[in-house]
C-alpha cells in the first residue's frame, strides 16, 4: 500500500484518504478495495499484466464475495445468476439503524465534485505527447468499427451549465448526481473568464474501474466501446469508484427520487415525439441487449455518466443516434460526439481543425437561406459586387468566411452527422448563388474575398489558396491553445479529446459563472429541482435538516 507521503491516486492523498474511508465504512475489505485499485492503475500503466493481475487477486476475491467474474463473457451470465442474492443482501442493509446513518451517508453519499484540478494538470513545459484516441491496433481482429467519444472545446464553453442540466433531466438524477460535472479554476493564483474544464467520464478504452469489478457489473460495451455498469448485476462494493482515476462515480444510496414507472412513462411520450423506426424497445433504462445500464441507478449500486446508449441503439429514434443530451443542450456548441474511429467524425474533424469548426458554428445562424437569396437577387446582375449590394442576408465577410469552410473541408456537404447539416445550409446557399449566375470559384470572387492570389498577366490562375482560408477561420473564430487528453500518462486511452485550457500543476477550483442551485431540472415526474455540486451537502442538509449541526 501507499505510503502517506506518496498517493497511488492521481487525484492525490486527501482524495485516496477519503476513498479508503468510504470503503471502511461498506461491509467489503476496504484494504483489497485500495489494493486492487492500485495495481489496476499499474496494468494501465504497463507496468503489470492483465493476467498477474487476475491471478493476484482471485483468491481473495472469491473469499470476499464468492465469485470472481473478471471481465469475461462467461463470468457475465454467471455473474447474472447471482444478481437476485447480491440484491436481496443489499435490501438487507439497515438504513435507519441506530449506526450513525447521518455519518455512513456523508461518506457513502460523497460524490464526484470536488477534486484537486491540478492533478489533471500538465507539467510546467505543457504536455508532452499529442492525445492517441480510440487508435486501431496493429493486428486487432475485433469486429468494433465505432468508439464513441467527444470532443469537448474549453474555450468555447461558457459555464453556463445547460449540459449538467440536461443531463440530470433526461436521466433522471437525484440532486446533486453530476454525471457531467463543469469546474472553473484559476491557474497559479490567474483567475481568467475562460478557465474551465467539463469533466464527464472519458469512457476509456482501457478502464481501471473495470478492471476491479467482481462481477462484471461494470463492462465494457463490445459494439461501441461504452464503459457501462449494469445495475442488476452489481453489488455496490464500489471498487471501481477507487479505480477511477478522473473521479466520476456515484454511489446511489437512498432510493433515488424518481421511480421507474415515471421513467418509463417519460420513455413512452418520447417514442411519441420521435420517429422511432428501430427495434429495440425503449424504456430509457435497457439497452439493446436487455442491460439495464441507462438513466439513474436503483438503490445501494453506482452509476456514471453512459454517453446516453440508449440513444446510441436507436431507441430515441435514428436521429438520436451519435447524438448525447449534453451536447444536444450546449449552447456554444462546445461540445462534439462520435465515432473516434471516423476521421470524418464531429469530434475528430472539430479537433484536427478547430477554427472551422468554431466558424461553423458561428456562422451557421448567419447563412441566409435559399428562398431569401432567389427572393433579394431577383432582376440583379450575377457579379459579386452586384450579388452582395442586392442581398440583405449576405455581406462580404460572411460570404468569405463560408467559402473559406468549404475551402478547407474535405467532401464539403456529405454525410449526416450535426457538423454536415451545418454544411448543408452553406451548400443551399451556394447552389442558390450559382444558380443566379455568381461562380463561386472564379478568379473574380475568390481573389474578391481575399481566398486567391491574383495571377500575373502571364500566369494562370492557381485556384483557391487553403493557407488564405485557413487563416480567415483562424482570425474569425480563434484556436485553441492546447489539444490534450486528461491524465493521458496513465495508459487508460480516454475517448475524449480536450481542446485549450489545460490545467496546470496549480490549478484550483474557484466559483463558476453561474451558482448550481440557480439552475433547475425537470424530471420525469413534472417535479424541477434545482441543481447542486456537491451529493454529499445535499445528503448532509437531508439527514440533519436545518438543526444546524454538522457531520
Amino acid at each position: 500500500m501507499s505510503t502517506e507521503d506518496e498517493s497511488f491516486h492521481p487525484l492525490g492523498q486527501e482524495w485516496e484518504n477519503e476513498l479508503e474511508t468510504m470503503l471502511d465504512d461498506t461491509e467489503y475489505d476496504s484494504d483489497l478495495g485500495m489494493q486492487m485499485a492500485e495495481d489496476a492503475m499499474r496494468v494501465t500503466k504497463g507496468e503489470l499484466s492483465e493476467a498477474d493481475f487476475h491471478e493476484k487477486y482471485h483468491d481473495d476475491v472469491m473469499e470476499e464475495f464468492g465469485v470472481d467474474d473478471r471481465p469475461t463473457e462467461e463470468a457475465y451470465e454467471e455473474a447474472q445468476k447471482n444478481a437476485g442474492g447480491f440484491a436481496e443482501m443489499l435490501k438487507s442493509v439497515d438504513s435507519d439503524g441506530e449506526e450513525s446513518r447521518r455519518g455512513m451517508m456523508k461518506k457513502m453519499g460523497a460524490g464526484a465534485a470536488f477534486v484537486g484540478l491540478g492533478a489533471f494538470g500538465a507539467s510546467e513545459g505543457g504536455s508532452e505527447s499529442e492525445p492517441n484516441v480510440a487508435a486501431a491496433q496493429e493486428g486487432d481482429d475485433t469486429e468494433q468499427d465505432v468508439q464513441w467519444g467527444m470532443a469537448i472545446d474549453l474555450e468555447r464553453c461558457d459555464g453556463c451549465l445547460s449540459c449538467v442540466e440536461a443531463c440530470a433531466e433526461e436521466n433522471n438524477l437525484d440532486r446533486g448526481v453530476n454525471w457531467m460535472y463543469v469546474l472553473d479554476y484559476e491557474d497559479n493564483g490567474v483567475d481568467t473568464s475562460r478557465n474551465r474544464l467539463v469533466r464527464p467520464c472519458q469512457h476509456c478504452t482501457d478502464a481501471p474501474c473495470e478492471k476491479v469489478c467482481p462481477t462484471t457489473a461494470r463492462h465494457t460495451r463490445d459494439n461501441d466501446g461504452l464503459v457501462l455498469t449494469d445495475y442488476d448485476v452489481c453489488i455496490g462494493c464500489r471498487y471501481c469508484q477507487v479505480a477511477c482515476p478522473y473521479g466520476v462515480n456515484y454511489f446511489q444510496w437512498d432510493e433515488p427520487d424518481i421511480t421507474t414507472e415515471d421513467i418509463e412513462a417519460q420513455a413512452q411520450e418520447e417514442m411519441g415525439d420521435h420517429d422511432h423506426d428501430s427495434d429495440v424497445p425503449h424504456d430509457h433504462m435497457s439497452d439493446e441487449r436487455g442491460r439495464w445500464v441507462d438513466s439513474r441507478a436503483p438503490r445501494g449500486v453506482m452509476s456514471k455518466c453512459t454517453m446516453c446508449p440508449t440513444r446510441q441503439d436507436g431507441g430515441m429514434g435514428e436521429d438520436a443516434v451519435g447524438t448525447t443530451a449534453c451536447e444536444d443542450a450546449c449552447p456554444p456548441d462546445a461540445i462534439q460526439f462520435g465515432n473516434m474511429f471516423d476521421d470524418n467524425s464531429d469530434p475528430q474533424t472539430y479537433a484536427d481543425n478547430p477554427a472551422r469548426g468554431r466558424a461553423l458554428s458561428d456562422i451557421d445562424m448567419s447563412v441566409p437561406s435559399a428562398d431569401a437569396l432567389e427572393d433579394d437577387l431577383d432582376g440583379a446582375d450575377d457579379d459579386l459586387e452586384s450579388v452582395l449590394e442586392a442581398s440583405e442576408d449576405l455581406d462580404e465577410e460572411d460570404l468569405r468566411i463560408m467559402k473559406a469552410i468549404e475551402i478547407v473541408t474535405d467532401d464539403f456537404g456529405e454525410g449526416d452527422d450535426s457538423h454536415t447539416e451545418y454544411e448543408q445550409n452553406i451548400v443551399e446557399a451556394f447552389d442558390a448563388l450559382e444558380a443566379h449566375g455568381l461562380d463561386l470559384d472564379s478568379e473574380e470572387v475568390l481573389v474578391g474575398l481575399d481566398l486567391a492570389d491574383e495571377p500575373d498577366e502571364d500566369e494562370e490562375f492557381d485556384g483557391p489558396d487553403e493557407s488564405a482560408a485557413q487563416t480567415v477561420l483562424v482570425n474569425e473564430a480563434g484556436e485553441p491553445s492546447s489539444n490534450f487528453q486528461l491524465l493521458q500518462d496513465m495508459g487508460t486511452n480516454p475517448n475524449i479529446i480536450y481542446l485549450g485550457n489545460e490545467p496546470g500543476p496549480q490549478a484550483e477550483q474557484v466559483d463558476g459563472p453561474v451558482a448550481y442551485e440557480d439552475v433547475e431540472a425537470d424530471l420525469a415526474d413534472g417535479s424541477s429541482v434545482p441543481l447542486a455540486d456537491n451529493r454529499k451537502e445535499v445528503l448532509d442538509e437531508m439527514t440533519v435538516g436545518d438543526a444546524g449541526v454538522s457531520l
